[in-house]
């Protein structure tokens, strides 16, 4: 008997016990579903393989997902979808129950938000054009499906294995009866990631009356089906009301253990299921409790962490079974994917640490099997595909801050072979980086970025080099850390592309974000402020002592107008600061490195305040498999992770009045936040345990030991706190 393997912190069914208002009644999944949040309304687990929910069918970038608020029809309920990225893919094995068997691709039916529900663990909607009431939940990696037809005899179930409903393409699909109510399948296809396999199988409550299926268009009748189109009805004669309910069990390695996936789910209690699903929800959200008397805060608060625990998503089967980055089948104890790590390694992967303290390890492994198949860490994997997305190799801080956090359960010597062969790769313009201690204009696009980004996971580097006494290697990460040096121009204050000749590309407007630039998804200005490693170094090199001060000041109030073909990502603008992009999220933290920490609050504020809703649109930008959430959460209790692995968390300015962080060791770090309002947003004061606490920032090990931060808030600021460079971050280029 194949061993099947359970998720550490994950089981499906338990009681939450407990008093009060349960935490999942804030979680609202439609926000960030409008506008350019492109997250999903379905239903799902933490981190689940399945992602149960609605796709409308339309093509577009803020159909990434699959769905948009805006949108007014749907096409189908497919199992695997992204939360929040800027390109569309998976909407894998979409079902749709109906009347009737078109031969057509898409078949979509209309529907009113009034008629549509979303908790966590839960989706519901009444399809208006065949009067179907559909309703899913989910664990792990099974869907649960239950469908109130109409009074009919031609009722049915459609899986649409070939027309895609997003923006890959079918390569293979497959669809076989095994007895009347059991049916498996798979979808082969390739997109933004190029080979992607999903097996399913199905069980229903009810046997079909009959099975209609077309393959490339042409019907068929015969024992099992292969082809491109593959579209499959499922037949039965319905009364009036009558619920059918369904199973969908997924893998992505082979049938056998899509079959097993069906045992997760051994009920046909709908409501059981669903109950299930929300109490391990509750358990989770209750890892960050707050308080406060603000609604509408609690609840962008809560979808918050809901959002953060969408990604990375369990990609091995119970058997332990995925497929590998070559095609062929691995097995691993618990495998993840879907990695948006230019994005996550900033908040969202820090915050695990935190929040999902015992899934860190099992999030290492991952990066170290895809290094063993690959050769290196993952830049954006997506169903362990190397998507090669956006720049830098940022795996790296995520495993160096696993690392320098103490967290155990992988190979750090294995993890530091592995960090530094990223380093050493010449792919991805890193040889050209050592060559020239630049990634030189003329020879690559976002070069700018590129060097500021690989300069820093060099530090990242350099920290577990030290750590683990690997000295011969110190002094040229030490040198690479500082490469950043290279692309700035004093004269201009900024950071500029350079050609290989050493001069700087003209003409130059730090306003201008047209694709292609020496810029990632924005201008000079954005990506000014990006060592986070060294803002003290930063600030030197400014001819003045408040040059890098008057910099910050500026970006926030010059005009937000650009120039050029400026991308959609480049979105929730205060001057040219934009937070609807991840380049921007630690910037408003800076001041706090320069001794002026009520700037900090001034801006955190006015950012929670103007791009956080509790809305469709409630997200001023791509969510980004957790990240812009991410930096909420953090924001909300009141500090955030300027560099992602340094183990410190930089003060802001709290916007709740109380936070009990529960620890994997059962005890709690507690931060009580006293005199707290709208206009009560400067810290005057903190204590750690009962003693003063001067620091203009907390330790990750103090938070993970336990204890009571207490923050006393003031409508001015205190001119004596966070003022002295010793109490401030660690910068690489001041000595402490």
């Amino acid at each position: 008997m194949k061993k099947v393997f359970l998720i550490p912190g994950l089981l499906l069914c338990f009681v939450m016990g407990g008093i009060g208002q349960r935490l999942v009644d804030f979680v609202n999944p439609f926000i960030g579903t409008g506008g350019h949040g492109h997250t999903y309304p379905g239903a799902t687990l933490p981190f689940g393989m399945v992602q149960v929910g609605p796709d409308n069918g339309t093509q577009g970038w803020d159909w990434s997902s699959g769905y948009n608020y805006a949108d007014t029809s749907i096409a189908g309920f497919s199992h695997t979808h992204l939360s929040g990225t800027g390109i569309g893919d998976l909407c894998d094995i979409s079902v749709m129950p109906m009347v009737g068997t078109p031969d057509t691709a898409i078949v979509r039916s209309g529907f009113a938000h009034s008629e549509e529900r979303a908790s966590p663990g839960f989706y519901g909607v009444r399809l208006r054009d065949f009067s179907v009431y559909a309703e899913m939940t989910a664990s792990l990696r099974c869907a649960m499906h239950r469908y109130a037809f109409p009074a009919s005899t031609s009722s049915t179930i459609r899986f649409n294995l070939g027309f895609a409903i997003n923006s890959d393409k079918t390569t293979e699909s497959y669809f076989r009866k095994i007895d009347d109510s059991t049916f498996v399948g798979y979808r082969f296809s390739t997109g933004w990631a190029k080979y992607q396999k999903v097996y399913f199988a199905v069980r229903l409550s009810k046997p079909v009356k009959s099975t209609t299926v077309f393959v490339d268009k042409k019907k068929r009748e015969q024992a099992e089906y292969t082809g491109r189109d593959v579209l499959a009805y499922l037949n039965f004669d319905t009364k009036a009301g009558e619920a059918i309910m369904m199973k969908v069990g997924l893998s992505f390695a082979d049938f056998e253990g899509a079959v097993e996936s069906l045992n997760e789910i051994r009920t046909w209690d709908f409501n059981l299921v669903r109950r299930s699903a929300a109490d391990l929800w509750e358990r989770e959200l209750r890892k960050l409790q707050i308080n406060t008397a603000d609604k509408k805060t609690k609840q962008i608060f809560y979808t918050s962490l809901y959002h953060t625990y969408l990604a990375p998503t369990i990609f091995s089967d119970r058997y332990g079974n995925y497929k590998g980055v070559k095609g062929e089948v691995y097995n691993g104890k618990m495998v993840l994917s879907v990695n948006s790590l230019w994005d996550t390694f900033r908040a969202a992967n820090p915050l695990l640490t935190i929040t999902q303290t015992e899934m860190v390890p099992s999030l290492v492994n991952s990066f170290l099997a895809f290094y063993d198949q690959y050769g290196y860490l993952p830049v954006w994997d997506l169903h362990f595909n190397e998507t090669n997305t956006m720049t830098g190799y940022h795996a790296v801080p995520v495993v160096a801050d696993a690392i320098m956090k103490n967290i155990r359960g992988f190979d750090y010597e294995k993890a530091y072979k592995a960090m530094r062969r990223s380093a050493m790769q010449n792919i991805r313009g890193t040889e050209l980086y050592r060559n020239f201690g630049f990634i030189p204009a003329d020879k690559m696009v976002e070069s700018v970025t590129i060097t500021q980004e690989y300069a820093y996971d060099d530090w990242c580097i350099l920290q577990v080099a030290k750590k683990l006494k690997k000295y011969e290697d110190t002094a040229s990460f030490t040198r690479r850390a500082g490469y950043w040096k290279n692309v700035y121009d004093e004269k201009t204050g900024f950071f500029r592309g350079r050609n290989t000749n050493g001069r700087w590309v003209r003409p130059f407007d730090p306003y201008e974000a047209t694709i292609p630039s020496p810029y990632t998804e924005g201008n000079a200005w954005q990506h000014n402020f990006f060592v986070p490693h060294d803002v003290e170094g930063l600030r030197k090199i400014y001819s003045t002592p408040d040059g890098l001060e008057n910099k910050l000041d500026s970006l926030f109030t010059v005009s937000s107008k650009m120039t050029g073909n400026t991308p959609p990502d480049v979105s929730g603008l205060i001057g040219q600061y934009a937070h609807g992009n991840e380049p921007s999220h630690h910037i408003a933290y800076m001041y706090s490195y320069l001794q002026k920490p009520w700037k900090t609050a001034d801006r955190v504020r006015e950012i929670m305040s103007k791009f956080y809703n509790n809305t469709p649109d409630g997200l001023v930008g791509n969510e980004d498999c957790g990240q812009m959430s991410a930096w909420y959460i953090f924001s909300a209790i009141g500090f955030y992770p300027v560099n992602p692995a340094s183990g410190e968390y930089v003060f802001g300015s709290p916007l709740v009045d109380q936070c009990i962080i529960l620890l994997p060791s059962g005890s709690t770090f507690r931060i009580n936040v006293l005199d707290n309002s709208a206009t009560n947003k400067y810290i005057q004061s903190i204590t750690l345990n009962a003693k003063p606490y001067t620091k203009s920032f907390i330790t990750h090990h103090d938070i993970m030991v336990g204890g009571i931060l207490e923050i006393k808030m003031g409508s001015r600021p205190n001119p004596k706190f966070g003022i002295t460079a010793i109490d401030g971050p660690a910068s690489m280029s001041l000595a402490k």
